[in-house]
């Protein structure tokens, strides 16, 4: 099925060279919602074999801003955002980003976001963000 409002967030990831590179995709958005994914690579790793905070951090900042995106509208910025990383992302698999609004007024939506390692027979959470989103004027 050809959802519109999936490929407008896919358009939208694809515009972010950063996006491409780490080989991100959207694979959840709809009102109030976004999932975002990426693959574990030894490029995304720091030295003691996890996956580097930055790139956790990466992704609750970008899923953040799409699930408040989705009810704000497309141009939106991240205000701020804090993660707690809660244990090392390791392993193979993929890591998926989980956001929800849980407030949203006008011109802002505050998110929150979980992240899991996702080996392909279980998800092991390793972090948790919340952001306030903005919208642009």
């Amino acid at each position: 099925m050809d959802d519109p409002f999936l490929n407008l967030a896919r358009k939208t990831l694809a515009a972010q060279p950063f996006s491409r590179l780490l080989g991100c995709e959207v694979t959840r958005f709809e009102p109030g919602k976004a999932e975002l994914s990426m693959p574990i690579s030894d490029q995304v790793r720091q030295q003691f074999g996890f996956v580097h905070g930055g790139v956790l951090s990466y992704l609750a900042d970008n899923s953040l801003t799409f699930a408040g995106g989705s009810v704000l509208g497309e141009a939106v910025v991240t205000m701020e955002h804090k993660i707690n990383y809660l244990r090392p992302a390791s392993g193979e698999g993929r890591l998926i980003a989980s956001a929800v609004v849980v407030d949203a007024g006008k011109n802002q939506a505050v998110c929150r976001c979980e992240i899991h390692v996702d080996d392909g027979e279980r998800r092991t959470l390793c972090a948790a963000g919340q952001g306030t989103i903005r919208k642009l004027r």
